[in-house]
């Protein structure tokens, strides 16, 4: 039986795409650098196509799939990036036709059983896997433990349990490729508290705790964060610890 798509993010999709940080370009250089090939590659959960705008600077063409059709509707435009409303586990690509296949914080909802073997059925021979995930954001001491005591304690219980990998670094998701070595990359950015903030209401516990509480979790950890941050207007550092694994596909054959 087929598992039901867990829509966390078709709600708020714009928010998503203004609020989420940024990967690395790096990232991206070094993903392509390890196919044979660069002719396609494959972005499954793309959300509104971060990640996806990114490979197609190294890409001929880039396959972008999410299951939420908010999520595409919003989806950042790009002439070499196809998107469609398709989840990652059947994504109606043809056989042997991508090069590089990713999920950018996006793997731990798949169901793992049904997703690898769509990623050996779309992959090239010498095609490369990559998972990506970032977790907890740190800008300094003080705004880190309003932010800690607000992942955890307020709205730690309306985490989806998907949202253990994610705290484990991926370590609990089955990976069946062999792994490369992957270099250690680091997530930045530099934002005011509002962008902060409207970060914050792209968390799904924070709709969860909406959803069954009835009340809004977010001004009072507002209130806090600005005793916290100081100066409206300042700018602060932020960073997230990128958690890379990736892989040399095998794919099936007839």
């Amino acid at each position: 039986m087929t598992a039901p798509f867990k829509n966390y993010f078709s709600a708020g999709s714009e928010a998503y795409r203004t609020f989420r940080p940024g990967y690395p370009p790096e990232l991206f250089a070094w993903l392509a650098g390890l196919p044979p090939r660069r002719e396609a590659a494959l972005d499954c959960g793309c959300g509104t196509g971060q990640a996806s705008v990114a490979l197609a600077e190294h890409f001929a063409r880039v396959y972008a799939a999410d299951p939420s059709a908010a999520q595409i509707e919003n989806a950042l435009p790009h002439p070499r990036v196809e998107y469609r409303v398709a989840p990652a586990e059947a994504t109606g690509l043809p056989d042997r036709c991508v090069d590089l296949v990713i999920a950018a914080q996006a793997l731990h909802w798949f169901d793992f059983d049904r997703f690898y073997p769509e990623v050996r059925r779309v992959a090239r021979e010498g095609a490369v896997f990559a998972a990506f995930t970032y977790g907890l954001l740190t800008i300094d001491a003080e705004i880190d433990r309003v932010i800690g005591r607000f992942y955890h304690d307020t709205i730690g219980p309306y985490w989806p349990p998907e949202r253990a990998h994610v705290d484990a670094g991926y370590r609990t998701i089955p990976f069946p490729f062999p792994e490369l070595e992957a270099p250690a990359f680091t997530m930045t950015a530099e934002w005011e508290p509002g962008h902060l903030l409207g970060y914050l209401e792209t968390w799904s516990a924070v709709k969860e705790y909406r959803r069954i509480v009835g009340s809004d979790p977010l001004p009072p950890v507002a209130e806090e964060l600005s005793a916290a941050w100081g100066d409206p207007a300042r700018v602060r550092h932020v960073s997230w610890p990128l958690v890379l694994r990736a892989g040399t596909i095998h794919p099936e054959r007839p």
